[in-house]
């Protein structure tokens, strides 16, 4: 599956590009993640190229399986689709019930309070349910550690309304929230 998705400008925003990660995305992946704030908050630390190249190995196995589907974000100044990398979404499909998915993100530090995380979501949203409502996806979820205010604040841009307060569970040591966005809410 190639896909790409585009999200326009905005007169405060660059249009931004997203699509698979590749090989090419090595060093802008590995600059992202010098970011102690973006390594506390992922599963997956990148410090070095090898971790660099362990990483995006992980998201082409996930775009193999269509288990994690998972999109570099640039930002797209100048119409060229290959920009400035500025953040990560991703759809995880990996239970066997396949009307419900979770979608995670990240954003780059340099790009964190532009509006790139709202945007980008959105637009993955908006893929995920026409590209799968034959396979009957009815909601999405978004999770993060209560303290993470600034995802709080991007899920409720995107209309992921607050459902409940999950337990710590590891590798996560604090409490999360757990935002659903249901696709009879989807603007049509």
């Amino acid at each position: 599956m190639n896909v790409t998705l585009r999200v326009d400008a905005t007169p405060s925003a660059s249009a931004l590009f997203l699509r698979p990660w590749n090989d090419n995305d090595m060093r802008p992946l590995v600059e992202a993640y010098r970011n102690p704030a973006l390594r506390r908050g992922t599963r997956l630390p990148v410090e070095s190229a090898e971790d660099a190249v362990q990483w995006l190995d992980v998201q082409r196995r996930g775009w193999e399986t269509g288990e994690r589907l998972s999109f570099a974000v640039y930002a797209d100044q100048f119409g060229t689709d290959e920009g400035q990398l500025v953040a990560n979404v991703v759809l995880k499909r990996t239970g066997p019930d396949r009307r419900s998915a979770e979608v995670g993100y990240w954003t780059a530090a340099h790009a964190r309070g532009r509006g790139v995380a709202p945007r980008a979501l959105d637009s993955l949203t908006n893929w995920a349910y026409d590209a799968f409502a034959a396979e009957g996806l009815e909601r999405l979820e978004l999770l993060h550690q209560v303290d993470n205010l600034a995802s709080c604040r991007v899920a409720e841009k995107t209309r992921y309304q607050f459902h409940q307060v999950l337990p710590a569970r590891p590798p996560f040591p604090r409490d999360g929230h757990l935002h659903i966005r249901r696709a009879d809410t989807q603007a049509r």
